[in-house]
């Protein structure tokens, strides 16, 4: 084979180990982006330590919950795997909560130290997992980096209840990693076992992990090759009987999930009405995610109907983009991918089946979007792979994005996980609800006196129980 032919070879193994000269900078380069996205995840959301509980479900998790002020208890124990009062089953998040208690009681600021703690091993395990699934090392970065300090994670992460989000996240990367080990190296019932072992854990720290193994799916596509071309029936076949241990873990936490009860009381929505918001909530997502403002705690569900030409839209949109990423699935199989994995993963919060009284939330786009920042990493790097300048202008835009999302995330946080969040207030005895107003730095519209009036009538919670 020629040196020509040889050059041209590299590029379609993009899981391929660099050569000896960029493996040797890389010894320097990965724990200096590590260090990097560790920086930026403390500087926007290092401030929250200084943050106190809320009212909006920190009650029922850590303050008002007087098991979980016990601290590790075998009682505690015992009660995390069988409780699920308000509408989850998660024992492992339980757990994670009682330790917080044993080492810092109720001094808020441990409980959000733990939080960010979370948030910054997915991020840098992300960055991990994305280099050694691909073998490129800045776009991985800088979707970890998008991932860390986007204004959408902030209430996954500056929200003390939403533990099971970054909890969940850690789990879902490591089983990410143990699954390229298992694909990258010799068939092992152990390396198998380890996956099986990190998704269950993933599972018990949230439920919304059940989409996981059509994930996995999609990686064996790409970047993992696993798939040729379009492959046949007896590839396909057996890529999913590989699988058949985790989409039973999946079964039986969606099958948790139905039997758990409700923590409040809301009124079902007709199922048109709730497929048309899911078209909605889809595309809201996707501007959010371009231009992150008017973020709130509560976004209420659409009471009567949707304009037509509202859905009609969304739905043209959600279209056009999916069928434009199958009409590249081969030569830009990033596009495919990127998408479905945002699609994918919205499914279990997108409204379809009604799983509470609001339209959407910012922390259900926590791990779906990673799909659409690898696209859109993956799209711009190679639409950009034959112009000259290309890395002097890449590093430019990612650095004037990254600047931007820090200013926005940082301010967000200011308001997340305080009394100037939701209309929370906190006194000295206990904490209680006041309830969003038109006097609230966040609730000012429209849109956010119909979410009070809406948690008036609909927000009936139950009472954790003490014993």
């Amino acid at each position: 084979m020629s040196q020509k032919s040889k050059t041209k070879a590299r590029p379609g193994k993009a899981a391929a180990m660099p050569s000896g000269a960029v493996r040797s900078n890389e010894r320097w380069t990965v724990p200096g982006v590590c260090v990097f996205l560790t920086a930026i995840v403390w500087m926007v959301f290092g401030q929250t330590l200084h943050h106190e509980f809320v009212s909006y479900d920190d009650d029922h998790y850590v303050t008002g919950n007087p098991i979980v002020q016990k601290g590790l208890t075998l009682e505690g124990f015992r009660w995390a795997l069988t409780y699920a009062g308000i509408g989850h089953w998660h024992p492992l998040t339980w757990l994670t909560h009682m330790l917080d208690c044993q080492f810092y009681g109720l001094n808020a600021g441990g409980h959000h130290f733990t939080n960010v703690l979370l948030h910054t091993a997915a991020v840098i395990l992300l960055f991990l997992v994305l280099r050694r699934m691909t073998g490129l090392l800045w776009r991985s970065a800088f979707v970890a980096a998008v991932f860390a300090i986007h204004p959408l994670r902030v209430e996954s992460v500056a929200w003390i209840a939403e533990r099971k989000d970054v909890l969940s996240a850690v789990f879902f990367m490591l089983t990410l990693g143990a699954y390229v080990s298992y694909v990258r190296q010799p068939p092992s019932k152990v390396r198998y076992g380890v996956v099986v072992l990190l998704y269950a854990l993933g599972l018990l720290s949230k439920n919304m992990l059940v989409t996981l193994p059509f994930v996995l799916l999609l990686l064996d596509y790409w970047p993992l090759k696993r798939f040729s071309g379009f492959a046949p029936p007896k590839v396909l076949i057996r890529l999913v009987a590989e699988k058949i241990t985790l989409f039973v873990l999946a079964f039986a936490s969606c099958i948790a999930t139905v039997l758990s009860p409700e923590k409040v009381t809301f009124s079902k929505l007709p199922f048109a009405l709730r497929m048309e918001n899911a078209a909605i909530s889809c595309v809201t997502y996707l501007w959010q995610m371009v231009y992150p403002s008017g973020l709130a705690c509560f976004y209420p569900n659409p009471t009567n109907h949707i304009p037509l030409w509202q859905v009609a839209g969304a739905v043209g949109f959600l279209l056009a983009v999916s069928g434009m990423a199958f009409a590249f699935r081969r030569t830009q199989p990033c596009l495919l991918i990127g998408w479905l994995w945002y699609l994918g993963m919205m499914i279990p919060v997108i409204g379809i089946v009604q799983i509470s009284y609001y339209a959407r939330a910012d922390r259900y786009t926590y791990l779906p979007q990673i799909g659409i920042y690898l696209l859109l990493a993956w799209a711009a790097a190679d639409l950009c792979a034959r112009w000259r300048h290309r890395r002097l202008f890449l590093a430019g835009l990612s650095t004037v994005i990254l600047a931007a999302l820090i200013v926005c995330a940082h301010k967000q946080a200011s308001y997340c996980g305080t009394a100037k969040c939701c209309g929370l207030t906190r006194s000295p005895a206990h904490l209680t609800t006041t309830l969003p107003n038109s006097t609230s730095p966040r609730f000012c519209s429209k849109r956010d006196e119909l979410t009070r009036q809406s948690l008036i009538t609909d927000r009936r919670c139950k009472s954790i129980p003490t014993s």
